[in-house]
C-alpha cells in the first residue's frame, strides 16, 4: 500500500539529513546565535538510515534525497550511497551540496549511482560570495559545477535564494547561465531559518518579482516540463535555451496540496512538514530494539500528523525552533 496522507496526498519523497554539521556558513542558514552542533552519538548511523530508508520504500517511498547541513562532509558517504541503490523500489536518489568538495567527490558520488545534483548557489561574484558564506571558495565551487558536468550528472540543477538588497541584481545573471548550457537555474523565495531569526517578507524577492526581472531583459518565460524530480518548481525556458529556469515559491504560492515529502533529521526524526516543528521520533525505537512493524506504524503516524498548509503568508512571525540547517532543508 502507498503512503497516503488523510488529504489523499502521496508520499513517495523522504529527504534525509545525514550531518547538521557544513563547511559554510551562509547567512540566511546558519542562526546569529551560539548553534550547538550534534555529538556523534546523537546522529543516525548509517545503518540506522539504510533500515528506516528500506521500510520506507516497501510503503512506496522511491526518491531519496541526502540533504545535511553539507552531505559531503560526513565520513564514508559514498559507500553509504552504494548501499541505497539496490533497496528494492527506490528508483531515485540524488544529493544537494553546496559544491566545495565536488571537484575532488563528482567522480565518487556518480560510481555510487547518484545522477542528480543540486547545488546551492548563490553569488557569481567571488567577493560576495565570501560575504554570504563566509568562505572566498567560489571557484573552488565552479570548478565543482564544472566537474559534475564533465562526469554526465544530469540535471545540474543549481539553487538561488534571492534576497533583496544582497543579491537580487544577479537574477538575470544566472538565468543567463541557461542559455547555452543545460542546468536548471531555480530561484526560490527566501524562507525562516527557524528559531525566530532574521528573516522578514521584506527581504523575500517573490518568485514573479524575479521572473518579471528576467523577462524585462532576456525576453519572454515559455513553460518547460521537468519529467526528472519531484520536486516543486514551476519550469520555463527561454526562447533558445539549453537549460531550465524554475521558480519554488514556498512564501507567495504555497506547494501544500501537492507535497509529496517527508524529511528525516540527522538526529532521526521523521518530520512532516518542513515548517512544523511537529516530529516522530525513529532513533529511540530502533535504538531500543524495535522491529520493523513499529517503524512502519511510525510512519504512517507521521502521515497522520502532516498538516494541511504552512501559514508563513498570513502569519510572517509564526516560526518553527528547529533552525534549516538542523533540519536539512
Amino acid at each position: 500500500m502507498p503512503l497516503v496522507d488523510p488529504r489523499n496526498r502521496i508520499i513517495d519523497y523522504l529527504r534525509v539529513s545525514v550531518t547538521d554539521r557544513c563547511n559554510l556558513s551562509c547567512a540566511y542558514c546558519k542562526p546569529r546565535s551560539g548553534m550547538r552542533l550534534l555529538s556523534h552519538g546523537d546522529v543516525l548511523r548509517y545503518e540506522e538510515i539504510h533500515r528506516l530508508v528500506t521500510v520506507a520504500a516497501t510503503l512506496g517511498i522511491s526518491h531519496v534525497r541526502i540533504t545535511g547541513g553539507e552531505p559531503l562532509v560526513r565520513r564514508d558517504l559514498l559507500p553509504f550511497l552504494a548501499s541505497l541503490r539496490p533497496v528494492p523500489g527506490i528508483t531515485d536518489i540524488s544529493i544537494t551540496t553546496n559544491g566545495l568538495l565536488l571537484e575532488e567527490m563528482a567522480e565518487g558520488l556518480r560510481d555510487a549511482g547518484i545522477c542528480r545534483l543540486n547545488i546551492s548557489l548563490d553569488s557569481l561574484k567571488p567577493a560576495r560570495f565570501a560575504g554570504i558564506t563566509g568562505s572566498d571558495e567560489w571557484g573552488r565551487v565552479w570548478r565543482g559545477i564544472e566537474k559534475a558536468e564533465t562526469c554526465g550528472f544530469a540535471p545540474i540543477k543549481i539553487n538561488m535564494v534571492p534576497v533583496r538588497g544582497v543579491n537580487d541584481d544577479e537574477i538575470v545573471d544566472f538565468a543567463r547561465l541557461t542559455l547555452d548550457r543545460q542546468f536548471h537555474v531555480r530561484f526560490i523565495e527566501l524562507m525562516p531559518i527557524g528559531a525566530h531569526d532574521r528573516w522578514d517578507t521584506d527581504s523575500c524577492v517573490s518568485s514573479e518579482e524575479a521572473r518579471r526581472a528576467i523577462e524585462e531583459v532576456l525576453g519572454p518565460l515559455e513553460p518547460a516540463s521537468d519529467a526528472t524530480g519531484a520536486g516543486p518548481a514551476r519550469n520555463f525556458r527561454l526562447a533558445g535555451g539549453r537549460g531550465v529556469i524554475g521558480f519554488i515559491s514556498p512564501i507567495t504560492k504555497h506547494f501544500c496540496e501537492s507535497c509529496r515529502r517527508l524529511r528525516l533529521t540527522a538526529d532521526g526524526r521523521i518530520r512532516p512538514c518542513l515548517l512544523s516543528d511537529t516530529e516522530i521520533d525513529v532513533k529511540s525505537p530502533m535504538r531500543g530494539g524495535c522491529g520493523d512493524e513499529e517503524l512502519v506504524r511510525l510512519l504512517q503516524l507521521a502521515l497522520q500528523v502532516k498538516p494541511e498548509r504552512h501559514y508563513l503568508a498570513e502569519a510572517p512571525g509564526a516560526c518553527f525552533e528547529r533552525t534549516m540547517s538542523k533540519i536539512g532543508g
